[in-house]
């Protein structure tokens, strides 16, 4: 159908007629959308919570706990599971202090969740003995009768695998994971002759727990 010539022709219409105004208004809006995803590399350190001594900090996974991540991840623990505690009274009531963002700073890809069919799990860490949760993961009903969590008992036979561990440190301390040298010399050793239930337990045992909080403290500013 022919353009009527009297008729004003449209902004969308200019831009699908005219191949150099397209170019320009894809490079402005790439331009934009650009400095909105880079802008904020350059002050992320800042959005760090103050921590409450000296002696507090998030430290990298160690080679066991970081094996027990991928367990968690392969099993697809994440889809039952958040480790993100809302600073909402309820949550803090069941479940403790909320999350800092300082807490996922290492976390590759972050483990939050999106669904809670089983307990948050942000601050797991030293609530249970790690026979509780080797029985747990066997068979989760003999601990927690009402659970519909499955049991996961290949876990307690599967050998985990010592030759990838520095592998995946190399790999992290390339998107800023301070893993140092030593430890990824140290990374097969640290996991030799050790299960995924090892593993696994070892990650739950040190969820929320790296962060000595100060009651009263206010850890938004």
């Amino acid at each position: 159908m022919a353009h009527n010539s009297n008729e004003k022709m449209s902004f969308q219409e200019k831009t699908e007629t005219n191949v150099w105004l397209l170019v320009i208004c894809l490079a402005l809006g790439l331009s934009v959308a650009g400095i909105v995803e880079i802008m904020p590399l350059s002050y992320l350190d800042s959005t760090y919570e103050t921590l409450t001594e000296e002696e507090d900090g998030i430290r990298p996974y160690t080679a066991l706990e970081l094996e027990g991540r991928d367990v968690y991840i392969r099993e697809g623990c994440y889809t039952c599971h958040s480790q993100m505690i809302r600073p909402f009274r309820d949550e803090k009531q069941r479940y403790g202090h909320y999350s800092l963002a300082v807490e996922s700073k290492y976390d590759h890809p972050f483990q939050w969740g999106s669904k809670r069919t089983g307990p948050d799990l942000a601050r797991v860490g030293g609530k249970y003995s790690d026979e509780w949760h080797y029985q747990h993961m066997m068979d989760p009903k003999s601990v927690v009768p009402e659970t519909v969590m499955p049991a996961y008992p290949w876990l307690a036979t599967a050998d985990l695998d010592h030759t990838m561990t520095a592998k995946k440190m190399a790999a992290l301390s390339m998107v800023g994971v301070p893993y140092t040298q030593a430890d990824m010399d140290g990374a097969a050793d640290a996991v030799q002759g050790k299960t995924e239930m090892d593993a696994i337990i070892a990650y739950l045992q040190v969820l929320g727990t790296m962060v000595n909080f100060q009651e009263g403290k206010d850890y938004r500013q």
